[in-house]
């Protein structure tokens, strides 16, 4: 008796099928790279700069309260708050006062991202540099 197949089944796998895929993943991360670069650049101070802090700033500077309402520095009164509307045409005064194309933006850490990213875009749009401000 012959017990023998004559259907031999193939072990070995095919690379074309590999080849297509890796072409495939690395069209994919290249479109993917190409598309998040439309980021704000931030200037950030380096991690071994301290920062003292400033009452009578010279440059133009937007505080972020905890309540998420906005002081312009210099000549805000931290006392009286304002909201993001009020806020635009003193900001650009005072950077226009500076004679720097500067916004350094100063926030409480309970403000929220949302109330940054305003005064991010503000900076955008008027093509001024924003600076973070941060204590340690």
């Amino acid at each position: 008796m012959n017990f023998n197949t004559r259907n031999k089944v193939k072990v070995e796998g095919g690379m074309a099928s590999m080849t297509d895929l890796v072409f495939l993943l690395l069209i994919f991360f290249i479109i993917m790279s190409l598309m998040a670069n439309n980021q704000t650049p931030i200037d950030l101070p380096k991690p071994d700069e301290s920062l003292k802090p400033v009452k009578d700033p010279v440059e133009a500077t937007v505080v972020i309260t905890e309540n998420n309402q906005y002081v312009v520095m210099p000549g805000g009164d931290m006392a009286k708050p304002m909201e993001f509307d009020q806020i635009k045409q003193l900001a650009a005064g005072a950077v226009q006062k500076t004679g720097k194309q500067k916004l350094r933006i100063a926030g409480h850490k309970e403000a929220s991202y949302e109330a940054v990213f305003r005064v991010l875009a503000l900076a955008q749009a008027n093509q001024w540099d924003p600076v973070l401000a941060y204590d340690k």
